[in-house]
């Protein structure tokens, strides 16, 4: 059984936890990727385009995080991070409930091809394919998928 959680806003206190699962996170699911290599880079990319552009809704369990998205304004979902060990809980998907909510005309996102764990997870929330094409920072080929009510 899964211990409750609740869904809050970011807060700028929040940076170095959310940092760290995203790198735990995409280095459990890419092993062969030094995600540590890539903190510097991600901690820009966080503070200069996500966190001043999307709002960003975390999960917390036992006062540590597990999990959050960032959606911007025009429904693109750049992140939806979980925990592993919360991997098949209701967790990702009370965050997903949640970006519905504050796009609910829509949701578009990029998934990586090779990522079919995710993709099906999209899938049972009512994403559908809508194209092809290539991660500019990893050069890996991705999918477009797309929510609309």
């Amino acid at each position: 059984m899964t211990a409750s959680f609740q869904l809050r806003p970011y807060r700028a206190s929040d940076e170095d936890a959310a940092i760290a699962l995203w790198r735990a996170t995409w280095q459990q699911a890419y092993p062969a990727i030094d995600f540590a290599a890539r903190v510097p880079w991600w901690r820009e990319r966080w503070r200069n385009e996500l966190v001043p552009n999307a709002d960003i809704i975390v999960a917390e369990q036992s006062g540590e995080l597990a999990g959050f998205i960032t959606i911007d304004a025009a429904g693109y979902l750049d992140q939806l991070v979980v925990a592993p060990a919360h991997w098949g809980g209701d967790i990702a998907n009370a965050l997903m409930l949640e970006a519905k909510r504050l796009s609910p005309s829509g949701i578009t996102l990029l998934v990586n091809a090779d990522n079919g764990r995710a993709m099906r997870f999209y899938a049972r929330n009512g994403f559908a394919h809508a194209g092809e094409d290539v991660n500019p920072t990893s050069g890996r080929p991705v999918k477009r998928m797309e929510w609309k009510p």
